[in-house]
């Protein structure tokens, strides 16, 4: 099945319009209208070859909402009209111990991606969701909740589930004191969740026209990064901190503001290592760890506890003509707090 999409053909060269072959619905398969498609940092680093490894045409997006449109001989869980979702992954080994513990993420023999990933059935690489449509097996397919409005729903798909599987994890509960690092597209969603789970949620920034921001979204406090004296007062008091920041930074003034067992959880990837005081650890007994994603059967209790509670992201709905206008200002941080592109705009063309 031929469908429309947007692609680059390199590192160097903008997104534009482009044709793809989906394969048929196999017996097991789902094939989905693609309505909306969030964007999302990752898919700019691939793009443009910021990781290495991009393998070119590259089709990005794994933040999809669409409707069922067809489905394979033995498909239970889905019918046609349906409106399902897909996140970061489409397949994996599901034999290893991680894929049998419901963590395909972290599949032994390596997750299939929803893009730039080894495509099993078709050959060459997996494309994503810029696209009108895709064909996924259903055990990587997704309920999305029905009061959710869809278009901020989709960021669930990789912001939420990036934020909400740490927390899970990690066993936030209400009354729990919970730093969120970072005020953009992952830590906007980390805000939200940490709140609906009952911490209390302070926000680290160090830019002042996202303070109200953050408020406006959930926090309980807020707290200058760069002021010395507001982090002073926080010292040993934190059970779980989540940092979302990307960039280069300071990762020992945010462990020495844990409780004795407390656990930083890094969740943006700097370009280059985080130097880590030991003894910031060893003293307390604090925890630095990291965390990606998450497996199929918590990204569906992630769905779940969103529509539970109506949560969704901030974004900005555009359409896929301004993508590469989006992308330029994702590198400036310059969204609140993340971009979902409106796909009935493929049809109108270039």
């Amino acid at each position: 099945m031929k469908t429309n999409a947007y692609a680059v053909q390199s590192a160097t060269t903008p997104l534009a319009p482009f044709s793809l072959q989906r394969r048929d619905p196999g017996e097991h398969d789902v094939q989905i209208e693609i309505l909306f498609c969030g964007v999302c940092h990752s898919d700019v680093h691939t793009v443009r070859n910021e990781w290495q490894g991009t393998t070119y045409p590259c089709v990005p997006g794994h933040e999809i909402i669409g409707r069922v449109t067809k489905t394979g001989a033995r498909v239970k869980k889905f019918k046609e009209g349906d409106i399902a979702g897909v996140g970061c992954l489409v397949d994996s080994c599901r034999v290893c111990e991680s894929c049998k513990e419901d963590l395909e993420q972290f599949c032994d023999q390596g997750p299939i991606f929803t893009f730039n990933s080894p495509d099993k059935h078709s050959g060459g690489v997996t494309y994503g969701g810029y696209s009108g449509s895709v064909v996924v097996d259903e055990a990587f397919v997704l309920h999305v909740p029905k009061n959710l409005n869809l278009a901020a729903a989709a960021p669930l798909l990789c912001a939420g589930i990036t934020t909400y599987s740490p927390l899970r994890h990690n066993q936030v509960v209400k009354g729990q004191k919970v730093g969120i690092v970072g005020l953009g597209g992952l830590g906007h969603m980390g805000v939200k969740l940490a709140k609906a789970m009952g911490a209390q949620v302070v926000v680290f920034t160090h830019t002042p026209d996202k303070v109200k921001d953050a408020f406006r979204l959930g926090a309980d406090e807020v707290v200058n990064s760069n002021n010395p004296e507001e982090m002073k007062k926080h010292l040993k008091s934190f059970h779980f901190i989540l940092d979302a920041v990307a960039a280069q930074h300071d990762i020992n003034a945010y462990l020495i503001l844990l409780k004795r067992d407390g656990t930083l959880t890094q969740v943006g990837l700097p370009p280059k290592p985080l130097a880590v005081q030991v003894s910031n650890l060893i003293h307390v007994r604090r925890n630095f760890n990291g965390s990606l994603i998450g497996g199929i059967k918590e990204t569906q209790e992630m769905l779940d506890f969103c529509g539970k509670h109506n949560i969704t992201a901030d974004i900005e709905l555009i359409p896929i003509q301004k993508i590469n206008e989006a992308y330029d200002r994702v590198v400036k941080d310059d969204v609140k707090y993340r971009f979902v592109i409106d796909m009935a705009s493929l049809k109108k063309g270039a």
